[in-house]
């Protein structure tokens, strides 16, 4: 009896206690939400090409970008924010927080764009802290396990092969309309424009993961080149004073914009806005919005700047930058000046999220909350930019470094972009001292990189990729490499070069050898039919017939040759190989004994 007293009473006891928790907890989360502590959601949307003069509300007359303008009156803007001086770069440092010179992104071809395996992205550290995960658009740093983006923490993705639409990796005839993208490297059609795909797609996923915080990432393949769009948009510039491509050009961020007026609509109308952490940037420097006509005339704008995409000026890696928080006290229409750079953006948003993060490896961003909460001021930090767009970085080439009134550039030419941001007055000779203070930062940042440059090695025979697809976009070489299908098309470039490989376990191999790729079905030797041009939209020519003779693979020691059948969509050669690092070169020879590389492998453990 006495026990089932004791029994009793410590039953209701725990219950009690329960309750209690249950009370304290709830009374914790009403605090939480109360103080706005909840953890944020996170959208970045990071648009290509779009330069810091194509918005309205930097001084563009002619450009129409409403919602960026009204965003923007709801945002803080950083109006000295800095990325890398072409796509990839770009991408390497948002993702990692780190220089694309330090993980093999330091170019968006030739093997040299493809993201360091053990390289930790934003997306895996968020994934860690148990947020939802999607990346829908450009990836652009690997295409073959273990580089995809949902093999980097993306749970969710639909995304271009290589370097966006009608690239070599690229689904085959992909136009921007109706396209063929890979969800979780599968490919799947999908109805629409590119840049409303994107959109709608994050849309359905937001309504999907809104219960719990989620970190979306949605890289645009608009405004790059192929400039397509639909008609309606380019009739809205019809009269303006540019060329038909910046017509076209000016279309596909007003699309944009359109889009992105239509995601934040959305966000209020679920009641999300507030704590949602959304910005809005791109990755690099213009690419159309500025031209130079026959007759010497400037047709476009470029807010003043000196350079374009590529360039190590201001007008290649300067670029718009929104950032949206309403919970978080981000003060709203706000503008801030500070250094900022894309290399900020992981340390910043972890901190601001309050999700965990310590680097294992040295960062070159730094974590900007203060900042961005008008808390502090970082006057005296520098930065280093550069253009490399070659096999392997080179000290000194093309190199801007940054703080955030002055610009050294090259080592020689000293520019104070706060009474000079056109960068038209070189002020070196009148202070040698800052000269000597930001070469040496310079000269100390390239001995930290130094030790950490090395190419990735695409994994063939393993167990998550088998077979495994290359494309010429990934061969290092220093001649011209097709990059994209038109090149691929016209055959006229053959470059000789290799494929960095590592081949993880010891067996048979297959190797199958393409001019075109698999899901095309065209021969060898056939010339691809003409898809021909609208007023906004490029033609893909007329493919040229190369007939071939005799295929070669060779790995290391070992060589591979079999006759070709030019008919047929592919050379097969077979041959047994032990595990390790090699240099794969694969050719087509021709009658008269020319070699002329396969634009596309697969390869298969078998």
């Amino acid at each position: 009896m006495e026990n089932n007293v004791f029994i009793k009473f410590g039953l209701l006891t725990c219950f009690l206690a329960l309750i209690a928790c249950g009370q304290k907890k709830e009374a914790k989360t009403a605090a939480v939400l109360e103080e706005g502590n909840e953890k944020p959601n996170v959208i970045i949307v990071f648009t290509d090409d779009q330069g810091y003069g194509d918005l309205a509300s930097h001084g563009n007359t002619i450009l129409k970008t409403p919602n960026l303008s009204a965003f923007g009156k709801e945002a803080l803007e950083f109006t000295n924010f800095h990325v890398g001086t072409t796509c990839a770069p770009s991408r390497a440092g948002l993702m990692t927080g780190r220089n694309g010179n330090r993980n093999n992104a330091w170019h968006t071809i030739a093997g040299c764009s493809i993201l360091l395996e053990d390289e930790k992205t934003i997306a895996q550290v968020f994934e860690e802290d148990g947020y939802n995960t999607a990346m829908f658009g450009k990836w652009h740093l690997g295409d073959n396990y273990p580089f995809r983006p949902f093999d980097r923490g993306f749970q969710e993705t639909l995304y271009n092969g290589g370097g966006g639409v009608q690239q070599t990796p690229d689904y085959w005839n992909n136009t921007y309309f109706n396209d063929t993208y890979f969800r979780n490297g599968e490919p799947e059609k999908v109805e629409g424009y590119a840049t409303d795909v994107w959109f709608n797609e994050a849309i359905k996923y937001v309504q999907r993961t809104k219960k719990e915080p989620f970190f979306l990432y949605l890289p645009l393949n608009a405004a790059h080149s192929p400039f397509n769009i639909p008609e309606s948009y380019a009739k809205m510039y019809e009269d303006a004073p540019l060329t038909d491509v910046q017509k076209r050009f000016y279309g596909m961020i007003t699309n944009i914009d359109e889009n992105f007026g239509k995601l934040v609509t959305f966000l209020k109308e679920e009641k999300l806005f507030d704590n949602t952490i959304i910005i809005f940037t791109t990755d690099n420097g213009t690419a159309a919005g500025i031209a130079k006509n026959k007759d010497g005339s400037i047709s476009g704008y470029n807010a003043g700047l000196r350079g374009t995409k590529g360039s190590h000026y201001d007008g290649g890696h300067k670029v718009p930058f929104f950032i949206s928080w309403p919970n978080g006290n981000i003060k709203k229409g706000t503008v801030n000046n500070e250094l900022v750079a894309n290399v900020d953006l992981l340390p910043t948003l972890t901190k601001m999220a309050g999700v965990p993060f310590k680097s294992e490896k040295p960062l070159d961003g730094s974590d900007m909350t203060s900042v961005i909460k008008g808390q502090s001021e970082n006057v005296d930090r520098m930065l280093v930019i550069d253009t490399q767009r070659g096999q392997w970085p080179e000290k000194g080439k093309n190199s801007c470094v940054m703080s955030t009134e002055w610009r050294l550039i090259d080592g020689s030419e000293l520019y104070n972009i706060v009474t000079d941001p056109g960068q038209k007055n070189n002020v070196a000779s009148e202070h040698p001292d800052l000269v000597q203070k930001m070469q040496a930062f310079y000269d100390s940042w390239w001995t930290s990189i130094e030790p950490e440059m090395r190419y990735a090695e695409i994994p063939v025979g393993h167990k998550e990729a088998n077979p495994v697809a290359i494309t010429v976009h990934d061969m290092h070489t220093t001649d011209n490499i097709p990059w994209n299908q038109v090149q691929i098309r016209q055959g006229e470039y053959a470059p000789d070069g290799y494929y960095s490989i590592n081949i993880v376990e010891d067996g048979d191999y297959q190797f199958k050898l393409y001019r075109y790729p698999p899901e095309s079905g065209l021969s060898l030797n056939a010339a691809s039919d003409e898809i021909m041009a609208s007023s906004t939209v490029d033609e893909l020519p007329v493919g040229r017939s190369i007939v071939f003779k005799r295929a070669e693979v060779n790995l290391g020691d070992i060589s591979l040759a079999e006759s070709v059948n030019e008919n047929e969509t592919y050379a097969q050669l077979e041959g047994k190989f032990k595990k390790g690092s090699y240099k794969l070169r694969s050719d087509f020879i021709t009658a008269e004994g020319v070699k002329f590389p396969a634009y596309y492998i697969v390869i298969d453990k078998k």
